[in-house]
């Protein structure tokens, strides 16, 4: 029987927890830590500065911190000892660099430094209770039925993630899977200026996602915007190896 750790950004009550959940077999061991609000653009960001508060319900655990402290609190604050985290369903996607903010993808690299096989799912696009339905079946057959990942553990790369977003379209309308690296995703109008009753202004940041400029099945961004699920293998070790040997010749 596998023990499983679930988190995620949304919140205890998101329904893409929910759907994860539906998604797993039953007899699974199951844990759930997930924020006691939404947290989203967190990345790994973890609390510091103030106590952390832990409140145990019926669904689970909810936790007065981020998703990377939720990790935290449940390997070293309650001394959980998973098979694997699982991470999501995040409500909207966490393609190219968008990793960089993701409070889902945060809590999944936050399992893999603890040498925990984490892995990162979003749903992308326009999102209704039947697509986290669609999710949810997808999610299953990934985890045991298509490659096997509970089953073969060693399919997570050590030191990262398998980072999986999958299209809020149809079941029937979804082409396959594709591995894939990480695209640019770009928005426009990313902060907002905006006046309050008082005539003062204030910013909102956001923006709309601007398609891919390439045509690559390779990158996510375009591998999910034509209807594949997609399957990123992410490293925690964010070195740029390729810079090392030019700046040697500058520095000694």
């Amino acid at each position: 029987m596998k023990k499983l750790l679930l988190v995620n950004d949304d919140g205890l009550f998101a329904p893409g927890l929910a759907a994860l959940r539906k998604s797993l077999k039953a007899g699974s061991e199951l844990s759930v830590i997930a924020p006691d609000q939404e947290n989203s653009g967190m990345s790994q960001a973890i609390t510091v500065h103030r106590p952390l508060r832990l409140t145990k319900v019926e669904r689970g655990y909810m936790l007065d911190g981020t998703p990377a402290d939720c990790v935290k609190m449940g390997l070293r604050g309650l001394d959980l000892s998973p098979d694997f985290i699982l991470s999501g369903i995040n409500n909207g996607s966490n393609l190219g660099w968008d990793v960089l903010y993701s409070g889902t993808v945060g809590a999944a690299m936050e399992g893999a430094l603890h040498g925990v096989p984490s892995l990162a799912f979003s749903l992308c696009g326009s999102i209704t209770p039947e697509a986290f339905e669609t999710a949810s079946v997808i999610v299953h057959s990934l985890l045991y039925e298509k490659p096997g990942f509970l089953i073969q553990p060693e399919l997570i790369p050590k030191g990262g993630i398998l980072n999986i977003n999958i299209p809020a379209i149809p079941l029937s309308e979804i082409k396959g899977i594709r591995l894939t690296r990480l695209g640019v995703r770009n928005y426009d109008g990313v902060m907002q200026q905006r006046t309050d009753p008082r005539g003062q202004d204030y910013y909102w940041m956001g923006g709309v996602p601007v398609s891919p400029d390439s045509d690559e099945l390779n990158l996510d961004v375009v591998a999910v915007e034509r209807g594949y699920v997609s399957i990123t293998p992410l490293k925690c070790d964010i070195t740029f190896f390729e810079a090392i040997t030019n700046l040697q010749e500058h520095i000694q």
